[in-house]
């Protein structure tokens, strides 16, 4: 189905009533709780909306104001942010594994008075920032459990505002349609914050245009319907999950379903079997990772018919789902192992059903993007950001390859500036970051230029490919490109790799940090009986360096086949002592590198690296889940790394000015 035609369905409240009115009895969210998948179809949605949105009013609540929402993927919290959007209000979504610290810069930045939790844990949050946010008066909670004693002054139920909303509407029947008549395309939809790598986070007003005609151009392009499903698990803080499980669903039509937990992703995918799917490369590895550990564990004849037919896989499934020639031979042979093998590994990981599925936010491995492809799953990368309500470029149907992110979309003009930098103008790109005009104007042009801070250039046929971001981007003594998180996404590619930093502008060479996939070392580990007690253990092993030395070699080959930065070969690299982490400050919330902080932090190791230094010892401060801190500390060995030597004509200067396309 296409999206609504009715221009007057600017707004995502205007949306659920549309729906509520051509497909009342149609599934609209599903949330599965203890064991049972819980149904709500559009008009049901929209008497929970209703309700809540009266209730919401009821307890003072005005045009303008925001609303904070903090949980896990949660039916009454897509519905919080609906009934915010109807009263006019805008809903400022926060990441749920905040630190107390991170969420009261939000609420205080936002100035907001309401919030909703999903249950005691981000209760028990606000409730220790409440002293710092003090515009914050009400908090509504959704799960009672564990709410018994607590001091219900400030504190109310979400059934409880929804009874009250119901005795709203009693006396005023007319009063939600009024207002939410009110709203228009223009108006601001939604506050959402970055991530912060290099300082605060930065709210991004996005308005119902910005996000609604983005989500509808993406769900043309891709055929989206009212059938289709979605397991809506990431971050409702962040602007893939708006996009993807709210915006797109409203235009669409389709449903939206909450796994129990965060620990039963992988249950319910399989018990769901969406249509639709969106995961960063990361958890494509992860689900991977747990095939190949399952089926060393298997009999020999499953493991020899499972890498036979991964083998012909690759050879032939490719082909078959870009509509290549395909021999009759071939395709009997596809067809068997589809049947032993395809078929029932898709249907054991919940992909039976997937029509089509993206990744983005970080590259994916040519190895990892292509397994998935060759066992038949419309796999395809996209580019973007919060800035732009995500989806500005694409891959589309039978041009879709590893190395680059796709085309523009409809409506959207990308070109490339004389520095190399990325610049975007479509109907998504943002209003303002909020109460910083100062950024804004650094942001986005007076023609409407948004200035992404990547790094890119456009492919011979037209498709764009990212390198790194712009400011990242420098240059090793000698002139080569360096361009670190390029690099660093080759590393991670080994499952063996969860995470890595390198350095290298303004140096001799470039050197790396590197934490171990625990999971997927661990298993390694114990196949060949090597005991360890923990990370830091596992991580000073010889042997465990051997495995990694191998992985950064391989990079370092790939490296040297690369013109643009085959002399940003890594020389020197450690395994890190302990995971970098968001608590500690080295991460995002969304698992980005905070490179600032990790180099002021760890400038001992940084200067190990270049003083030719073969071990370091190290201290390190690292905070507990329940907010205790202690003390880690560790001998960090330093290893040097296989430099593929290089022709001085093959080292390019960097990617050239190229075409505006779009």
């Amino acid at each position: 189905m296409s999206p609504p035609p009715d221009q007057t369905l600017d707004t995502f409240p205007k949306l659920l009533v549309h729906h509520a009115r051509t497909r009342p009895t149609r599934p609209a969210i599903r949330e599965k709780e203890f064991g049972i998948w819980q149904t709500w179809n559009w008009a049901g949605v929209l008497d929970e909306v209703r309700d809540f949105a009266c209730g919401l009013s009821a307890l003072g609540f005005q045009r303008g104001e925001k609303v904070a929402i903090i949980g896990d993927n949660r039916p009454r919290l897509y519905w919080a942010i609906i009934a915010t959007q109807s009263l006019g209000g805008i809903p400022v979504p926060v990441y749920q594994d905040s630190v107390a610290d991170e969420m009261a810069f939000v609420l205080d930045h936002a100035e907001v008075r309401f919030a909703v939790a999903e249950d005691q844990e981000q209760v028990d949050k606000l409730l220790q920032v409440r002293d710092r946010v003090p515009r914050l008066e009400r908090v509504i909670y959704d799960d009672p459990r564990g709410m018994r004693n607590y001091d219900h002054s400030r504190l109310v139920p979400f059934t409880e505002v929804q009874a009250e909303g119901r005795k709203r509407q009693a006396a005023d029947p007319g009063f939600f349609e009024r207002e939410l008549g009110q709203g228009q395309g223009s108006d601001p939809s939604i506050i959402l914050y970055t991530s912060g790598t290099t300082g605060q986070p930065k709210g991004v007003v996005l308005s119902y245009d910005n996000i609604r005609i983005t989500a509808a151009n993406a769900v043309e392009r891709d055929g989206l319907n009212d059938g289709d499903e979605v397991l809506a698990y990431l971050p409702m803080a962040w602007v893939g999950d708006h996009v993807f499980s709210f915006a797109q669903a409203y235009v669409a039509g389709f449903c939206i379903n909450c796994p129990e937990s965060s620990a039963t992703v992988l249950t319910d995918l399989r018990e769901l079997g969406p249509t639709y799917f969106f995961a960063p490369p990361r958890i494509y590895e992860n689900i991977l990772t747990t095939v190949m550990i399952r089926m060393e564990d298997a009999a020999w004849i499953k493991r020899k018919l499972f890498h036979y037919f991964l083998g012909v896989a690759r050879r032939i499934g490719l082909r078959l789902l870009e509509g290549s020639t395909v021999s009759r031979g071939e395709r009997w042979l596809y067809g068997l192992g589809e049947a032993l093998v395809y078929g029932p590994l898709k249907n054991v990981l919940g992909f039976s059903r997937i029509r089509i599925a993206y990744t983005a936010g970080e590259a994916i491995g040519p190895d990892l993007f292509n397994f998935y492809r060759s066992l038949g799953m419309n796999v395809k990368q996209l580019y973007g950001m919060t800035e732009t309500a995500v989806l500005i470029v694409m891959q589309p149907n039978g041009q879709v390859r590893p190395d680059t992110v796709g085309t523009p979309c409809p409506q959207v003009e990308v070109r490339i500036a004389d520095s190399g930098e990325v610049h975007i103008r479509c109907p998504g790109v943002f209003q303002e970051y909020y109460k910083n005009a100062d950024a804004t104007r650094e942001a986005k042009t007076e023609d409407g230029w948004f200035l992404t801070g990547d790094a890119g250039y456009f492919t011979e046929d037209g498709h764009l490919k990212i390198i790194d971001r712009a400011k990242d981007v420098g240059r090793i003594n000698g002139g080569a490109m360096f361009a670190p998180k390029y690099i660093e996404n080759k590393l991670k590619f080994f499952p063996f790799i969860k995470e890595a930093v390198t350095f290298g502008n303004g140096q001799d060479h470039v050197a790396a940090f590197i934490n171990i996939d625990l999971e997927a070392v661990g298993n390694w580990a114990e196949r060949r009986n090597l005991a360890y007690s923990g990370y830091t253990d596992l991580a000073r092993r010889a042997e465990v360096y051997d495995l990694i030395q191998g992985c950064v070699e391989q990079v370092n080959r790939d490296l040297a086949a690369d013109r643009h930065l085959s002399g940003s070969q890594i020389a020197r690299y450690l395994i890190l002592h302990k995971e970098l982490d968001a608590d500690d400050g080295e991460l995002t919330r969304t698992r980005k590198v905070r490179r600032n902080f990790i180099a002021e932090r760890y400038a001992e190791l940084i200067d190990a690296l270049y003083s030719g230094k073969t071990v370091c010892h190290v201290e390190a401060v690292v905070k507990f889940e329940d907010g205790r801190k202690g003390k880690i500390s560790a001998e960090v060995h330093i290893r040097d790394a296989k430099v593929v030597p290089v022709a001085a004509t093959a080292i390019d200067s960097g990617p050239q000015p190229m075409r505006k396309a779009g």
